[in-house]
């Protein structure tokens, strides 16, 4: 009995002390569930949650992957429970609508949402689809906009002198048709945009574009993955951060003032790459699964002074006879404290390069990989490790096939065999492996 009343007093208790929180706070804990089945749930608890549901509920989520019978509703059933759970609140700020396998929506309750929405939200995540097809760039509110997702959706008709977004700085589109024009337009009517995030979108051309130009002075930060152009062109004097992976590409270039700090390349096929001749800010360049010709991409970031990391993982030359240039490294990149290589290695080139007289004084972290082992990894390790005196990391990184061969076996063990032995004389380095 004492055990029943002492749990019945830390409920009444509880109780209490839900009902003396400020209705706002109370808002502020809504709005951190986020998910609408939480957040209904939870708004039943007394009446003063009910009211903060109603008046200071700023997020709210419906997200087929949240709740599975999201999945057994109708369609119908699905857009009357989501327009009487927007409608219960008054000024929602941030609007997520994921409905991944969901049937379409009618365009008209999705149409409803948008505008009831619209005079106080600053985010929406956007990915429904409905029937017939809404211009959502037309629906939702943009005074206040400052994040807009939009996934699996058509764009069409921009008109930048109308449809503005002055308030917007991020911008996502994934899986959107649109054509090169109204991305250009899109990009303009955002005044204030620092990041676009670009995914597979299926961007059509007309017969008078030979390629895409898009132009924003304020971007900082632009990703782009999975498209397919002849020519992208981008002038943005303020951009920090490029990033590309999985796009084919002829041509891609930059035209900035050199505020460039992050380039990360992964899994691209672009025949000339050009991001500007002023380098001198590039602080980390990032390259993987990408075919390059050494002394053209080295002119291209040799300026980069400042450059603290450096990773060429699963780089293919384009001529066999090249090879990384560690002495021009160490020279052209002095701070450098990270360092990532993995690539083919061939026995005359790397006597060649460990020949050289070189020293990575600020390298701290050492980051070295093999796809094919040789017996040429354990000798271009212990070349590095001389040449990096204040080295306190080595990650070695190995793919190691299930049906391995006699060969492979004892060429795996005589590299773990020497770098036991290497090892001894660098005590003060943490050395870690990381086999796939």
């Amino acid at each position: 009995m004492n055990t029943i009343n002492l749990q019945m007093n830390k409920f009444l208790i509880s109780i209490i002390l839900m009902e003396r929180l400020p209705v706002e706070v109370i808002g502020n804990i809504l709005s951190r569930l986020g998910a609408a089945r939480d957040v209904v749930i939870a708004s039943a608890t007394c009446r003063k949650w009910r009211e903060a549901w109603r008046v200071h509920l700023h997020t709210l989520s419906f997200n087929s992957n949240d709740w599975p019978v999201y999945h057994e509703l109708t369609t119908s059933r699905l857009e009357i429970l989501i327009t009487q759970t927007i409608f219960q609140t008054t000024g929602l700020q941030c609007l997520s609508i994921i409905m991944d396998d969901v049937d379409e929506f009618s365009a008209a309750p999705v149409i409803a949402w948008l505008m009831y929405t619209r005079d106080s939200l600053r985010q929406l995540h956007y990915n429904v689809r409905t029937s017939p097809t809404i211009n959502i760039i037309e629906k939702c509110g943009r005074q206040k906009l400052q994040v807009l997702n939009l996934s699996h959706n058509t764009i069409s008709g921009i008109e930048p002198s109308y449809q503005r977004f002055p308030c917007l700085k991020s911008l996502s589109l994934s899986h959107i048709s649109i054509s090169a024009l109204d991305l250009s337009y899109l990009l303009t009517a955002c005044p204030k945009v620092e990041i676009l995030t670009l995914l597979s979108l299926e961007i059509a051309m007309s017969d008078a574009q030979a390629s895409m130009e898009l132009n924003s002075p304020s971007l900082k930060d632009l990703s782009v993955e999975a498209i397919s152009l002849e020519k992208f062109i981008l002038e943005a004097d303020s951009l920090e951060k490029l990033q590309l992976k999985d796009c084919t590409l002829e041509v891609f270039e930059l035209v900035g003032k050199g505020t460039l700090k992050l380039l990360k390349i992964d899994d691209v096929s672009v025949i000339q790459l050009d991001i500007g001749e002023n380098t001198e800010n590039l602080e980390v360049v990032d390259v993987s699964n990408f075919t390059i010709m050494w002394t053209k991409f080295h002119h291209m970031i040799s300026k980069a002074s400042r450059l603290r990391g450096l990773r060429l993982w699963g780089v293919v030359f384009d001529d066999e006879d090249e090879i990384v240039d560690m002495e021009t490294i160490s020279v052209c990149f002095p701070q450098l404290i990270h360092l990532s290589l993995c690539y083919d290695l061939k026995e005359g080139s790397l006597q060649y390069s460990l020949q050289r007289s070189f020293e990575l004084k600020n390298v701290i972290m050492l980051e070295l990989g093999w796809t094919v082992i040789t017996d040429l990894f354990s000798q271009w390790v212990a070349g590095l490790l001389e040449r990096c005196p204040h080295l306190r990391k080595l990650i070695i990184n190995g793919v190691v096939s299930e049906a391995k061969s006699h060969e492979e076996c004892q060429v795996l063990a005589n590299f773990t065999t020497s770098i036991v032995s290497l090892m001894r004389k660098y005590l003060h380095v943490d050395v870690q492996f990381e086999y796939e």
